[in-house]
């Protein structure tokens, strides 16, 4: 075990207020571990990180630096099958990228393989532990139901000699997948099926990323995970309430070994509206192609969301305004989104963009002028830019209607708005095509109406964004929205068939104001009165810019839902 050179000689004072620190702060009192705090993230690369992963890695990572502790990155790859090199490489990007510093330490359970199975012959030794000849189906045929007891195996009282031959020749790769497995000798009748002898080791002839065929046997989850904890000297094993009933069998392992014990304790884990965070679906809209990729800016996965202009400051506020419960609930999305808000209004430079342009022709203006844009007002700092100002521009086709509902405060024919950092124009003739479509307004200006100028006090209850037709720069918008249209789509049949058609718009002919031509891939900006937007790394290019919406201005689906 790692000695831990742990400096924290009280409580952390400023610590969240919940059960997992305050039990934290009981074993630095009764120094069950002696002060020392070490937490670790073990994540399977069997798929993508999501955003129910980066609770807990906030999590864990938060207890260690609060408590000046450590953190480890520790891949449980016990499952050859499913498990490849390209995921663990996205999940040391994705805990890089949420600042959760592990200092290096990426562990991996296969480092262990070789400790565990002389642990597991202990076992067999004590005769704690017997090779069984049932099969997957067998197993779980004789392991009786909530009211009656299993029966045991028929191989469970083979001698140690028989068992130790056997469980050798599995290593040496003498039976076929499934043929043998090794299991506790533990309790039939036990009220927790999980300590109903439970399987330590299965065959498993597969190529495994990191040892290649050194192995054929491969241990499960259960017992792999408290040996792992036991051997990299963690002091608390958080995990989720799903292993809540296997806390009895961690414990069980480490007591029958005699070896080092860390305590584990239970949280609830994240369920987010709209959203599936099962690995295994998430999987299944990659290869049946409902989205492009993990990386996909619809998907819950970190990377999805980085792709989406998602920052890892808003993503650990979100952890934080959550906090840590003892019960499973369905977390709502928006305050997700309201952390996303929150950190980009304070940060994202300003521009005006136009999604979906109307030509606007001033007929009484000549020539062209830069005028001055605040880049942030909640930044003041961040400064101002200019804009250019010519005769012809571009506004938001929605920004102007021939027969107005009551309430709306933007242009219509003869009636008057201001631009934004701009001058007020007034509609004087609206020009339409053979199918009757409003394709140009031509407009006139007050000259005396410059903002900020002070020379007039004229007033008009709309103000728009616009562009300038001579300068702007064309891009791609890409408007994302939830990728599901009910609220549990994880608890519905049919979920597929839940998805939101109308997830991904693309548009192709935005335009925007010249500021953005040298913006690189994951910039993020406000376009203005339309919400933050981020440079999309996978579509932009030299000859191309092109935008994620990363979240609207305010929760439009709160009148939906």
């Amino acid at each position: 075990m790692e000695e831990i050179k742990n400096t924290n000689e009280n409580p952390v004072e400023h610590k969240p207020k919940n059960f997992i620190y305050e039990i934290i702060d009981e074993d630095i009192k009764t120094e069950k571990f002696g002060k020392q705090v070490h937490t670790r993230f073990p994540p399977e690369p069997n798929g993508y990180l999501h955003i129910g992963h980066a609770k807990s890695i906030c999590l864990n990572y938060g207890i260690a630096r609060d408590y000046k502790g450590k953190f480890n990155l520790r891949f449980d790859d016990t499952n050859p099958e499913k498990e490849e090199q390209e995921y663990v490489d996205s999940i040391v990007e994705d805990v890089k990228w949420l600042g959760a510093d592990f200092e290096e330490r990426i562990l991996y359970a296969s480092d262990y393989f070789e400790q565990m199975y002389k642990w597991a012959v202990e076992l067999i030794k004590k005769g704690k532990a017997y090779v069984c000849d049932l099969n997957a189906d067998e197993i779980r045929a004789t392991r009786g139901t909530l009211t009656e007891p299993g029966k045991d195996s028929p191989y469970r009282n083979r001698t140690v000699e028989e068992n130790l031959d056997l469980f050798e020749r599995m290593r040496k790769g003498e039976f076929e997948n499934g043929a043998k497995t090794l299991r506790a000798k533990i309790d039939m009748a036990s009220p927790n099926f999980n300590m109903r002898d439970p399987i330590m080791y299965r065959v498993v002839h597969a190529e495994h990323h990191r040892q290649g065929n050194s192995w054929c046997i491969y241990p499960t989850y259960d017992w792999a995970h408290g040996n792992e904890d036991s051997l990299e000297g963690i002091t608390h094993s958080i995990c989720t309430l799903e292993f809540e009933n296997h806390r009895p069998l961690y414990d069980w392992f480490l007591d029958s070994l005699g070896v080092y014990h860390p305590k584990q304790i239970e949280f609830a884990r994240l369920n987010l509206s709209y959203t599936v965070m099962s690995k295994r679906r998430l999987l299944q809209l990659v290869k049946e192609k409902h989205v492009d990729d993990w990386d996909d800016p619809r998907m819950p996965t970190i990377s999805g969301y980085r792709r989406r202009g998602y920052t890892p400051e808003a993503i650990r506020n979100f952890a934080e305004i959550i906090g840590v419960a003892k019960r499973d609930a369905l977390t709502d999305i928006s305050l997700l989104e309201f952390a996303i808000r929150d950190d980009l209004n304070k940060n994202a430079q300003r521009v005006m963009a136009v999604l979906r342009p109307l030509k606007v022709v001033i007929t009484n203006y000549e020539g062209e002028e830069n005028l001055d844009a605040v880049n942030n007002p909640e930044k003041p700092e961040a400064g101002s830019r200019t804009v250019p100002f010519s005769k012809e521009l571009f506004i938001e086709e929605s920004d102007f209607m021939e027969d107005p509902p009551k309430g709306f405060h933007r242009l219509v024919p003869a009636g008057e708005v201001r631009l934004r950092y701009a001058y007020i124009i007034k509609c004087e003739e609206v020009i339409k095509d053979a199918t009757g479509k409003v394709i140009e307004l031509h407009c006139t200006y007050d000259k005396d109406t410059k903002s900020g100028s002070g020379a007039s006090t004229k007033k008009v209850k709309g103000v728009i964004h616009w562009v300038s037709a001579n300068n702007a720069v064309d891009a791609e918008v890409r408007l994302y929205d939830r990728l599901f249209t009910v609220e549990n789509p994880g608890a519905e049949e049919d979920w597929l068939g839940k998805i939101n058609p109308n997830s991904l718009e693309v548009i192709s002919d935005a335009k925007i104001e010249p500021f953005i031509k040298n913006a690189k891939p994951l910039d993020k900006f406000q376009f203005e009165r339309l919400g933050y937007f981020c440079v999309d790394t996978k579509y932009t290019t030299a000859e191309k810019l092109v935008f994620n919406r990363t979240v609207t201005l305010k929760d439009s689906w709160g009148k939906k839902s």
